[in-house]
């Protein structure tokens, strides 16, 4: 079983992550597109172009899946995406609707953090508006987050600062939920928890993702304990320990989803 997993950067190791803790047996291919870093204030034209050869290259892996780990990724490819390749491809987006059913209508609102890209696509506002969530939703891009993150930037004095004044035109007391809709933003988990009440739930999809994966691909053969990871990367440097230091970090700084469909 070999799963591949696609990103602009670091941040689809934080659902590498949920994999390799459901699916430790599967050999997983993880291509970080280091060269077009960040995806979020890019031109539409030039990020697909970058996610399709991107992805191209991971299918010359020989996958059984592939993971698209990346909101803004998935919000402008992924149908073409899918009419190319004849493995299942999983996306990503913003988990609105767990976090809608997470929270009471009268308990509080929702607020959407994602990228620039992710927010300004359709896909986006079609998903809100499907779930009859417009007057219960508000967003906010965090499109700098990304770019800390594959610094490796997680120092409580750079972050905060940032993330405070990033909000300071919001009532952070009137939400009940925060969805984190880039899959970076879950390396400052911790740093969003003390941002907002206690109590807030701090929702992301990537357990969701994985269940998803689990489902489309049926029934598994068994499978040997430590299946093995392989890094490619699009950009120079080719430093597979980078990867194993922000998983390290995602790890060290998680704290839990609330429980509930994602």
């Amino acid at each position: 079983m070999r799963i591949g997993f696609f990103d602009s950067g670091i941040g689809g190791l934080t659902v590498l992550a949920e994999a390799l803790d459901q699916l430790p047996g599967a050999d997983c291919c993880y291509f970080a597109d280091t060269a077009s870093v960040p995806y979020g204030d890019k031109p539409r034209d030039l990020v697909r172009q970058c996610v399709f050869a991107g992805v191209e290259r991971l299918a010359r892996q020989g996958l059984d899946a592939l993971v698209v780990a990346c909101n803004t990724a998935t919000s402008v490819a992924i149908e073409d995406l899918r009419r190319g390749h004849p493995f299942p491809i999983l996306g990503m987006e913003p988990a609105v609707k767990p976090a809608l059913c997470l929270v009471r209508p009268d308990a509080g609102r929702v607020l959407v953090l994602a990228t620039d890209m992710t927010l300004r696509e359709q896909k986006f506002h079609r998903l809100v508006h499907r779930l009859d969530a417009d007057d219960r939703v508000d967003h906010l891009s965090l499109q700098r987050l990304v770019r800390f993150a594959e610094a490796l930037t997680f120092a409580p004095e750079v972050i905060g600062p940032y993330l405070r004044e990033a909000t300071a035109h919001l009532d952070r007391t009137a939400y009940a939920a925060v969805v984190l809709g880039c899959t970076h933003f879950p390396y400052y988990r911790q740093h969003l928890a003390q941002l907002f009440p206690a109590g807030t739930a701090l929702v992301d999809g990537h357990r969701g993702t994985i269940r998803n994966l689990l489902a489309q691909l049926g029934p598994l053969p068994a499978m040997a304990q430590g299946g093995r990871v392989t890094f490619l990367e699009s950009g120079p440097g080719g430093d597979p320990e980078r990867f194993h230091r922000a998983l390290a970090a995602y790890r060290q700084q998680a704290i839990p989803c609330p429980a509930g469909g994602h």
